[in-house]
């Protein structure tokens, strides 16, 4: 198991159709290291082949105020909830993005570090799933202990490490 490939999209395409070329039985896995999720480039590396797939179908209108970039979806919450947010000046949409804002400022940091421990965690289930150590190198992500993680992935193969640790980012970020 090795990695052939990392960068821009359309390079990577030209890489794994030529991997695909190469050795068409090979598995051939591409992951998304911005969320760490397995990643189906089959159909890409057919388009960048010139072999055409199904035509997407439309996507249908939808309800809010597309060209602002405001959607509509559904909020479920309690009667208390309803009647605080119809007593708030602006009523309910105002509020809620409001209170989304002060969320998404307050809680950065936070969400950045699960968000990138998250895809560390799927990348390494994915690839790394039977590999000596993974259910305690998994502790130990979980637990914040680099150090720890890090002894725990010497037996792996350097490219999972070295994608691991890009997936988590610098140490003082995690």
């Amino acid at each position: 198991m090795r990695k052939i490939a990392q960068g821009p999209l359309g390079e990577v395409q030209a890489k794994a159709l030529a991997a695909r070329s190469a050795a068409p039985e090979a598995p051939l896995l591409a992951f998304d290291l911005a969320t760490g999720r397995l990643t189906d480039l089959d159909g890409r590396v057919e388009a960048a082949a010139g072999v055409s797939g199904p035509e997407p179908e439309p996507e249908p209108a939808r309800r809010g105020r597309p060209k602002l970039g405001v959607v509509a979806r559904e909020v479920t919450l309690l009667p208390r909830h309803w009647d605080w947010l119809s007593q708030q000046p602006g009523g309910a949409s105002v509020t809620l993005r409001k209170l989304v804002e002060q969320a998404r400022k307050t809680h950065a940091g936070a969400d950045e570090q699960r968000r990138r421990r998250d895809g560390a965690y799927r990348f390494m289930a994915a690839i790394a799933g039977d590999a000596p150590g993974f259910e305690e190198a998994s502790r130990a992500l979980f637990a914040g202990d680099r150090g720890r993680l890090s002894a725990l992935m010497a037996p792996w193969p350097a490219d999972i490490v070295a994608t691991v640790e890009t997936l988590l980012g610098p140490e003082g970020e995690s």
